[in-house]
């Protein structure tokens, strides 16, 4: 053996040294791993996906390959209420949002819910060649600099939903939350549904007690996504919109809260965690 497999050898064993024994070292490790995972599982089948640009189907693979390595991470998800989902119209369908991670909720909801499709800023879009990956999937990009765009582009996705039965994928709150209360909801999503006359998905995810930013672990843990029936918006109006949103948000509120106690008791955590 040479000199310089020898280091290499003695430095990789001292990083496995590292990440086994700090908990902090750890946490970064898999968030990189993630982040790299997760490129790869996006942008590897793009050749394929330029054969049938913006069309949702093409994140099918992408989604499967990320929900492997979420659980080789160990993101484990369980997904309830498949039942409740209807494939032959459109709709919008809203999140709690905890993490990154987040990504793989997403990827085992991509094949269950239909025709889906996601909103994210305009920036991403230059992100290539991830970017391009996004926009052979049929990710709607907005300018959330540009109201006048971003309105306008929001009233266009609400035409997809009743002329291309599509599924939108949106958190409501609009930025992370990992605590025991959801973030209040932005109207976006809730404009989207009342504009389309359609309907609201409410999808509630677990707490992720395995995942803790500020303390900077990363462990493995067993986590929730329940599908929850489906609200019309038939008749609705602008005027209705704060109701609606107070509705919404008080039914995830419980079912995140159920799901949230549920998860401790599988991941044989306490209450205090």
């Amino acid at each position: 053996m040479t000199t310089t497999n020898s280091e290499l050898l003695g430095l990789a064993f001292m990083a496995f040294f590292i990440i086994t024994l700090s908990s902090t070292a750890r946490y970064y490790f898999k968030f990189f791993c993630f982040i790299v995972l997760s490129l790869v599982c996006a942008v590897g089948p793009v050749p394929f996906m330029l054969l049938r640009p913006r069309d949702y189907r093409n994140a099918l693979l992408p989604a499967y390959l990320c929900t492997k390595f979420g659980k080789m991470l160990g993101a484990s998800f369980e997904v309830r209420g498949r039942e409740n989902v209807n494939r032959q119209h459109g709709g919008v369908v809203l999140m709690n949002h905890q993490s990154a991670l987040d990504l793989v909720v997403l990827a085992y909801l991509w094949p269950i819910v239909g025709r889906a499709t996601v909103v994210a800023k305009r920036e991403v879009l230059y992100m290539f060649p991830f970017g391009l990956a996004c926009w052979l999937w049929g990710t709607l990009f907005i300018d959330r600099k540009n109201q006048n765009s971003a309105k306008s582009a929001i009233n266009n996705e609400s035409k997809a939903i009743n002329e291309k039965q599509a599924k939108i994928l949106f958190f409501p709150e609009g930025t992370r939350g990992n605590g025991d209360a959801l973030l209040p909801f932005k109207k976006g999503s809730f404009h989207v549904a009342i504009e389309a006359q359609g309907y609201i998905q409410p999808v509630v995810i677990s707490r992720y007690h395995f995942l803790n930013s500020k303390a900077k672990l990363f462990n493995r843990g067993q986590n929730i996504i329940k599908i929850l029936p489906e609200i019309s918006c038939a008749g609705l109006t602008k005027d209705d919109m704060p109701t609606l949103m107070e509705r919404v948000q008080k039914l995830m509120q419980s079912e995140y809260d159920a799901l949230s106690d549920e998860s401790l008791a599988i991941n044989n955590l306490s209450k205090s965690l």
